[in-house]
């Protein structure tokens, strides 16, 4: 027993080299701890000179008005006073509006109107123009200046009506609030639906705001009878790709349709296809012919 006892315990030659040459690493890493802890300084932070600078800074500050514990003001921007002048606002440009005291996005608003054909043909015209503020045209109203040619151009006199359907470029431009460009760009988007069936159309046209709209919907009629339908049995992708209601997706499915199960009889066929909602079918609806 005390055999294997001493033999457990017995370290041969090389291990108790090992363990002495570890022991000395540990005495040595020990003793260098302490030597550095000996001979090392913390460094303190000289606040003499730190206050010495604080007080002179704010020295300084209180001389000049600035407060450190308080944000810099905000500088506002001045606006220049306005000046008045008589002015035709059919032909004022952005800056001269600026001129007269309102901001460049007013400016802007107007340029647009007037712009796309837009025009003012008396004083209380000015008050259409939703950028404009009560405040502003009572300013503004004792200098329009609107010549009498402007009366006397060929634009329709009150009362009078086109019907859309039947209008040329000509007639169009005969509109309060529609110029040659626009005129091509209503007759463009005419061709493509096949006619209006109602006045609201003209929202859809490119360039329409709610503001050009509320000006030509009292100078203008629809006749629903002069739209050209669609022969939705014999119509082809091609054709029918350019009806505006209609995307590329839902002209295919239309076309398929007709492929798979023949000719249509009535909406209620069209309504079997899933690309086409209720809304889609309702605007369609006026424009489709089954012969």
């Amino acid at each position: 027993m005390k055999t294997r006892i001493k033999n457990y315990l017995s370290i041969t030659k090389k291990e108790w080299n090992a363990l002495v040459v570890l022991v000395v690493l540990i005495a040595l890493v020990l003793a260098a701890l302490y030597v550095y802890q000996v001979f090392s300084k913390d460094n303190t932070i000289n606040f003499k000179d730190f206050n010495k600078a604080a007080a002179q800074l704010n020295k300084a500050g209180v001389k000049s008005g600035f407060d450190p514990d308080k944000e810099a003001p905000e500088t506002t921007e001045r606006k220049t006073p306005p000046v008045m002048f008589p002015f035709n606002p059919n032909i004022l440009t952005i800056s001269q509006w600026q001129q007269l005291g309102l901001n460049e996005h007013q400016a802007e608003v107007i340029k647009h109107y007037t712009d796309k054909g837009g025009r003012f043909y008396n004083k209380q015209d000015l008050k259409k123009i939703y950028a404009i503020t009560p405040d502003d045209y009572k300013r503004l109203e004792p200098y329009i200046s609107i010549p009498d040619a402007v009366y006397t151009s060929n634009k329709l006199r009150p009362g009078e009506i086109i019907e859309l359907n039947g209008a040329d470029s000509t007639k169009l431009t005969a509109l309060r609030g529609v110029g040659p460009a626009s005129a091509v760009i209503i007759l463009r988007y005419r061709n493509r639906l096949g006619g209006f069936c109602r006045k609201e159309q003209l929202k859809e046209v490119y360039g329409m705001d709610s503001l050009r709209y509320e000006e030509i919907k009292s100078q203008v009629s629809v006749n629903p009878a002069k739209i050209e339908k669609i022969p939705i049995n014999s119509v082809s992708f091609d054709q029918l790709r350019l009806f505006p209601y209609l995307n590329y997706k839902q002209v295919n499915a239309v076309i398929e349709y007709r492929k798979q199960h023949g000719n249509y009889n009535s909406i209620d066929n069209l309504k079997n296809i899933v690309l086409l909602d209720a809304g889609i079918l309702r605007k369609i609806e006026p424009y489709i012919s089954y012969k």
